[in-house]
């Protein structure tokens, strides 16, 4: 790490200028403008020719289809879901499926965007893209759910495959949903195809480590960051904000690694007890209760007040842009490690850099999910099956590198930490996209 010690220590470096538009009194909020904004800001970094530029911003497709589902009351019930392929100069499209009332086309978009850089940033050979559903699967039996998604995985058949684009888990589907469309997809081309998705069962195809792989990335790129930054990350204070799937293993592994969790919440609001909360007696609670909120031993807290809190690593594990010119000043954490897609604007960025807080970005510190989606496709592809301990080896490897080339690219550019691994992502992106030239 001795090298390391001469780089500003994970911000923008003290004098460098602006890197986003001049603060307005309205915060740009859309999702898609704001993966546009930082990719201009990567492209400025590069100086990339124009028309590339034009080329590597605009998804390369999108598709929207109607979903007739019957429900199980025997009506019919039209929803609407997306299917966006950003980018696939690198590989098959890579990237999950959502099921959320307020799924948009441009939150897709950007989530489709955002894997294009994800899977580049980890340097796997896939592009990028992104599923959803509008619905409310709240309020939906799980008979109507397999409905719904088998009916979707119908219509979004023409474009994917384990060659083509590769759906995967995302807010509100699990290993489940992934069987339903793996399911269907291989009734439709008459044999079993495992690698047309992942995150499945292990019964069908799935990876070992695959469901802890998100939260296990960010753990490996919180350590890297906390030597970097001089932290020990025994007794270090954690705040995580959402306490789905990566929240909450996220809060278990860094329990184990001796850091105190002070503060969790989830959609219903939040607790804290400032002397820790046990992970694990959290989870047991919300899978009571399904919320942890009321849990003994912590006090209640709402989600503003924990992102705000005093603490050394704040973890952003729910949806996009709660990290906002409206509350960046107030944050107190050193390290903001994004679980998330997208929790923290531009602006915030820049105001969060200003105030020497390290933000490790979500393009790096959630890839762990889809690093382990790509052993998952490349255990299916060749029939193999990999223990646990080789699953977290090699994802370990690929997150400590992936952590250095955007320690290299601060170096390099002058340019904190979003910046730096937006950088080498679109980088990765526009030499492919050189290579391979235009058609026709």
């Amino acid at each position: 790490m001795a090298t390391v010690a001469k780089q500003p220590v994970l911000t923008r470096p003290t004098g460098a200028p602006s890197m986003v538009p001049r603060i307005t009194p309205r915060e740009e909020l859309n999702p898609f403008r704001i993966a546009q904004i930082q990719f201009d800001i990567a492209a400025e970094v590069l100086k990339l020719d124009p028309g590339l530029r034009q080329v590597l911003r605009t998804p390369k497709r999108i598709l929207e289809v109607s979903l007739p589902t019957k429900m199980d009351n025997g009506q019919v019930k039209v929803m609407t879901g997306f299917r966006v392929q950003h980018n696939i100069s690198r590989g098959p499209g890579k990237g999950g499926i959502r099921y959320h009332p307020n799924v948009t086309l441009d939150e897709v978009k950007a989530l489709a965007a955002w894997m294009t850089w994800k899977t580049a940033v980890v340097n796997v050979p896939f592009g990028g893209a992104k599923g959803g559903i509008i619905c409310d699967p709240k309020r939906m039996s799980k008979s109507e759910l397999e409905r719904m998604t088998r009916r979707f995985a119908s219509e979004i058949l023409p474009v994917i495959g384990p060659d083509q684009d590769i759906p995967a888990p995302d807010v509100y589907t699990d290993s489940q949903t992934m069987a339903w469309i793996m399911d269907t997809y291989s009734m439709m081309v008459g044999h079993t195809v495992p690698g047309v998705v992942t995150g499945k069962p292990i019964s069908i195809g799935g990876s070992l480590g695959r469901a802890e792989a998100t939260a296990q990335g960010l753990v490996y790129v919180v350590e890297e960051a906390c030597k970097v930054k001089k932290i020990s990350l025994r007794g270090a204070t954690v705040a995580i904000q959402g306490f789905g799937n990566a929240g909450a293993t996220a809060a278990r592994l860094l329990a184990d690694k001796k850091a105190k969790i002070i503060a969790l919440s989830d959609t219903r609001g939040g607790v804290t007890n400032s002397r820790g909360i046990d992970p694990i007696k959290a989870i047991r609670y919300k899978e009571r209760s399904g919320t942890v909120v009321g849990m003994p031993g912590a006090s209640r807290i709402s989600n503003d007040d924990l992102l705000t809190m005093k603490c050394d690593i704040l973890v952003p594990a729910a949806l996009e842009n709660v990290i906002t010119l409206q509350n960046a000043e107030a944050i107190k954490a050193r390290i903001v490690a994004e679980a998330a897609n997208g929790p923290t604007t531009p602006h915030a960025d820049e105001i969060l850099a200003r105030r020497g807080i390290t933000v490790l970005p979500d393009i790096l510190a959630n890839a762990g999910g889809v690093t382990v989606s790509y052993f998952e496709w490349v255990q299916n592809q060749e029939g193999l099956l990999w223990d646990s301990d080789e699953v977290n080896v090699r994802l370990q490897k690929i997150m400590v590198r992936a952590f250095h080339d955007m320690l290299e690219a601060m170096r390099k550019h002058h340019v904190p930490p979003r910046a730096a691994a937006m950088s080498v992502a679109v980088g990765r992106v526009a030499e492919a996209t050189l290579v391979r030239g235009l058609f026709p």
